[in-house]
């Protein structure tokens, strides 16, 4: 049973609003000022929140800016009641972050489909989807239901690369959202010498090429399979849609975009800070957890060059490096491919230094 908190100074409002919805059959908390239902919020953790706008002591939007500002209560929908009809109250509150606005009066059916609504697109946010084209499907079909998102396209193009083929080129205009199906790629930058500098490795179930669209600019870095890959071309009129059609939708969107973020941010400060050993060491590791889906997989191949691309670095100090590994039983290496033979021994070689 989904549990409603009502927040309501009128004491015949709140009890008719709550008779409605407890014969719908929720599970319905009643508070007649906002510092008391803040308190019951916090407290309760509800699937919903209703609360009227103009109440003594704490207002509706003093409580929407006090939920907003804790992690447990931020995601919980609001639907503002308000017996005021002008645009500027109705603009305030979804500009602060209200899911949902009523005005009183209001009969039984507008409050009940207003509920069931934003229910049913709370529980659509709340889902995980995997990291695939299957996962990325399953969200377009349903946030689909949201308003002005009923037109997404369906016609998402897949197509296969070879090892060693650009995608795009750095400078290149970006035409659409790049998620991997399968295979792996690279991103890198070109200086004036010819040089290269990976800027990241990518694999099944990551995204590319969006912050190029966000920032409505060419591509700052180019991107080359690593070997045989299959991509999924999202059209861009379908990445701005779900970026600036919905404030929520963007926020999920935005959260299964970057679910790497924070692992790219700490590569750059390795890559800032760490000794060339602790680079190697990270470079191998996150090589390792890429390429070994199951336990059986121990082994992997990358070219020196490309390595020495990874940790920011000549390629005479990765074989270096990488002698020394093997020598000290961190890694194996037969016929140029890498075996890492004790995790463990790599990530404290991280935390270290030594």
């Amino acid at each position: 049973m989904k549990k409603i908190v009502l927040i309501e100074d009128n004491k015949d409002v709140r009890e008719n609003t709550a008779e409605i919805l407890e014969l719908a059959n929720y599970s319905v908390l009643t508070a007649e000022n906002g510092k008391l239902g803040v308190d019951m919020i916090n407290k309760e953790k509800p699937d919903l929140i209703i609360c009227d706008i103009m109440m003594p002591e704490l207002d509706g939007y003093g409580v929407l800016h006090i939920i907003s500002k804790n992690n447990e209560t931020a995601k919980i929908p609001l639907i503002f009641l308000t017996a005021k009809a002008e645009r500027e109250d109705w603009r305030k509150g979804m500009n602060m972050g209200a899911d949902d606005y009523l005005t009183k009066p209001f009969d039984d059916s507008e409050l009940l489909d207003a509920v069931e609504s934003r229910l049913r697109k709370s529980e659509i946010l709340m889902s995980e989807y995997e990291q695939n084209i299957d996962g990325l499907d399953m969200f377009i079909n349903e946030v689909r239901n949201f308003k002005d998102l009923e037109e997404l396209s369906v016609d998402r193009k897949v197509r296969t690369y070879k090892k060693r083929t650009n995608i795009y080129f750095e400078g290149d205009t970006p035409l659409s959202l790049i998620l991997i199906n399968y295979g792996k790629i690279k991103t890198y930058k070109t200086n004036e010498d010819g040089k290269e500098l990976i800027t990241g490795t990518y694999i099944n179930g990551d995204y590319i090429g969006y912050n190029s669209l966000l920032r409505g600019s060419v591509y700052a870095e180019s991107a080359m399979t690593l070997e045989d890959t299959e991509v999924c071309l999202i059209p861009k009129q379908d990445f701005f849609k779900l970026i600036y059609s919905h404030r929520d939708v963007a926020i999920k969107f935005i959260k299964i975009l970057s679910h790497n973020l924070n692992d790219r941010e700490e590569k750059l400060l390795q890559l800032a800070y760490n000794t060339v050993r602790q680079r190697v060491a990270e470079a191998l590791t996150s090589l390792q957890k890429q390429n070994a889906e199951n336990d059986q997989v121990k082994g992997f191949y990358i070219s020196r060059e490309d390595l020495a691309r990874i940790v920011g670095t000549a390629p005479e100090s990765v074989i270096r490096t990488l002698s020394d590994f093997k020598d000290e039983k961190l890694i194996d290496i037969k016929s140029s491919k890498i075996y890492v033979l004790s995790m463990s021994d790599l990530e404290n070689l991280i935390k270290r230094g030594y």
